[in-house]
């Protein structure tokens, strides 16, 4: 007789995101996680009240997740070499787990505070990497805001097989983010 895995809210989490990454935060369900899981779809509400209590916390997870990919690549570095490692951490994350990036730019409740908090750490962790230009505080959150366009815009079209020309994809990205990084010289106090 084999013996039942217990199943745990971690458990749960990370079954969901290797189905989110497999197969896309839309094919999620209660019921196909239940079946991935090997248990009853009602098991799964002794844990999480429904599907968009599993896609906030697979936002949290995902916010929480790109930071830490964005943090090590910007331990040890600063300025144009911080903004480069910082930049290549974010694709490197969307490419390693797409519908978990996914999920984090798609939640049910925005104003869920945990959800604010992580929002926060990234945003912060860019203004301390742009600290390094001496930049206005206004400019430097006009700064993150380029930055997170660059970045979102670029895998999203990427997720979607955008780029078809057969030119080098990282080589299109490295000479982007060294564009934004000439734009930061340009409003940067001397």
């Amino acid at each position: 007789m084999s013996r039942r895995m217990k199943i745990d809210l971690s458990i749960i989490l990370q079954k969901a995101t290797e189905l989110v990454d497999e197969q896309g935060l839309d094919q999620l369900s209660i019921g196909l996680l239940a079946e991935k899981l090997e248990i009853r779809p009602p098991s799964l509400y002794n844990h999480l009240e429904g599907l968009n209590e599993l896609k906030q916390m697979l936002a949290i997870k995902g916010v929480k997740k790109l930071n830490e990919y964005m943090l090590q690549a910007a331990v040890g570095r600063s300025g144009d070499d911080a903004v480069r490692e910082i930049s290549k951490a974010y694709i490197q994350f969307v490419r390693e787990h797409p519908g978990l990036y996914d999920a984090s730019t798609r939640f049910p409740d925005a104003n869920d505070q945990e959800l604010q908090e992580a929002q926060e750490s990234v945003v912060q962790l860019v203004l301390q990497v742009l600290d390094a230009y001496n930049l206005q505080e206004e400019i430097a959150i006009h700064m993150v805001r380029g930055l997170r366009s660059i970045l979102h815009g670029f895998t999203s079209i990427e997720l979607m097989g955008g780029f078809g020309m057969p030119l080098d994809i990282n080589q299109s990205f490295s000479i982007l983010i060294n564009t934004f990084i000439e734009g930061i010289h340009t409003v940067a106090i001397k």
